[in-house]
């Protein structure tokens, strides 16, 4: 579908936003910063007084106007600021989400020969219901499993209704860390915007948690069948990904242009799972076709 076409009042009353609070927050403060730059603007000249009759020995006029002019500066390029924030994250909540599944699912050249796929973390099943509709487009046989540690399977199943691909759909809970699954299992596996959550209860940037990242790394790799796709779009740790897939001697292994997403850098990494191992590091190179995410 084309850019022009997607009806976004329906995506979003579809999937609809985990994480309502932090766009709310910034855009309530991001207003309140304007209306208070423009409080400034508006009452500028009595502001100076104030300033000059309160702190008589502070403030002669003119530095009375520039703390005046300098205050009401801030607040609204303060406001400009949240503003964007809050934009940037109501937009990489489901629009951007969404935007991404579609260059992830392109990522995979034959979807008619796929018969088993995993998504992993598949929270609401955007992503899940991009494989699940790529699937039926080709006319598959084949059946896309989400996986979550969280109990969305009944809302993840009722969006895959809606969207008119239940029967290619399954869900279950599981953990990443321990894929419940048996070695060489799946065609394709992808994830969205979940890895980077792992292992949090270690501290973001500590060598635990990513410890804990590269075991999910590493289980997505053992559940792939040989020659199969992996697709990974995730925030901040790519490059740790890549490292880790080059140690599992991955094939094919490929990094989009970064992308602004939840105020973060993010990148897609897709690869390949050898029918033989390699020796040696692989190269890692720079996939054009992710070019113009925006």
């Amino acid at each position: 579908m084309g850019r022009a076409g997607r009806d976004w009042t329906q995506i979003y009353s579809i999937y609809g936003m985990d994480d309502w609070h932090t766009p709310i927050f910034l855009l309530i403060h991001a207003i309140v910063f304007s209306a208070s730059s423009i409080l400034f603007l508006l009452y500028f000249n009595w502001i100076c007084y104030s300033f000059e009759s309160i702190f008589p020995s502070v403030f002669s006029a003119s530095v009375a106007r520039f703390a005046a002019g300098f205050t009401g500066s801030v607040m609204a390029l303060s406001a400009v600021c949240l503003f964007y924030a809050a934009g940037n994250m109501f937009y990489s909540s489901v629009a951007l989400r969404w935007d991404i599944a579609q260059r992830m699912v392109s990522a995979v050249h034959d979807w008619s020969s796929v018969k088993t796929v995993l998504d992993v973390g598949c929270s609401r099943g955007i992503l899940l219901n991009a494989v699940a509709m790529e699937l039926k487009k080709e006319g598959s046989s084949g059946r896309v499993v989400g996986l979550d540690r969280k109990n969305t399977t009944l809302s993840t199943l009722r969006t895959a209704a809606m969207k008119g691909v239940q029967e290619y759909v399954t869900c279950r809970e599981g953990d990443a860390r321990r894929l419940p699954f048996p070695d060489n299992y799946f065609d394709v596996v992808v994830s969205a915007g979940f890895v980077h959550k792992v292992g949090k209860e270690f501290g973001p940037k500590t060598a635990a948690a990513s410890a804990e990242r590269m075991r999910v790394v590493g289980e997505m790799v053992r559940v792939l069948k040989e020659g199969g796709v992996g697709v990974v779009w995730d925030l901040v740790h790519v490059p740790e990904y890549v490292l880790r897939l080059q140690e599992l001697k991955m094939e094919d292994i490929r990094v989009s242009e970064r992308v602004t997403a939840f105020m973060v850098n993010s990148h897609i990494v897709s690869f390949r799972k050898p029918s033989q191992h390699v020796i040696g590091p692989n190269e890692v190179r720079l996939d054009w076709r992710f070019n113009n995410i925006f």
